[in-house]
């Protein structure tokens, strides 16, 4: 079954069932593996990217479900430099780094909805976002400085 769906700015058409989760058709279709998987079932964060500008967990999209742009973390700024990646250098944040990509479309979302947000829109924010690594403090500072970069 053909579906239709822009990603990064490119229109592009894919022959998987409509019930195909976002994050499958992504990595396994289209071959940008920067979305991670983690737990499928929404929990952890690792496979968030933007739809229609919103953070999404793509584990648990169907492709039929999908009416709006797509932007994964290849598209945040294929040269890397988004604010939120800038930041995310800046202050060391990944340690395995598994997290990171949902992390940052999560930071992303949060900061184009929000200009200077305060500590606790960055805790709703990212609550769903599970580091295993525990690098909360240095997320938290890499938004911070994000918000600076981009006001």
């Amino acid at each position: 079954m053909a579906n239709s769906l822009t990603v990064n700015g490119k229109s592009l058409q894919v022959d998987v069932p409509g019930e195909m989760p976002l994050l499958w058709v992504l990595r396994d279709v289209l071959g940008m593996t920067g979305t991670k998987y983690g737990c499928g079932m929404a929990q952890c964060g690792a496979c968030t990217v933007h739809i229609n500008g919103v953070a999404t967990r793509s584990c648990v999209t169907p492709i039929s479900a999908v009416s709006g742009p797509v932007t994964t973390i290849e598209g945040l700024s294929a040269s890397g430099d988004h604010p939120v990646q800038k930041a995310w250098v800046k202050n060391n944040v990944p340690q395995c780094g598994y997290c990171q990509s949902g992390q940052m479309m999560s930071a992303a979302s949060l900061l184009s909805q929000k200009k200077n947000p305060t500590d606790a829109d960055i805790d709703e924010a990212m609550a769903g976002n599970i580091c295993r690594c525990g690098t909360y403090t240095r997320i938290r500072a890499a938004i911070k400085d994000a918000a600076g970069m981009m006001s």
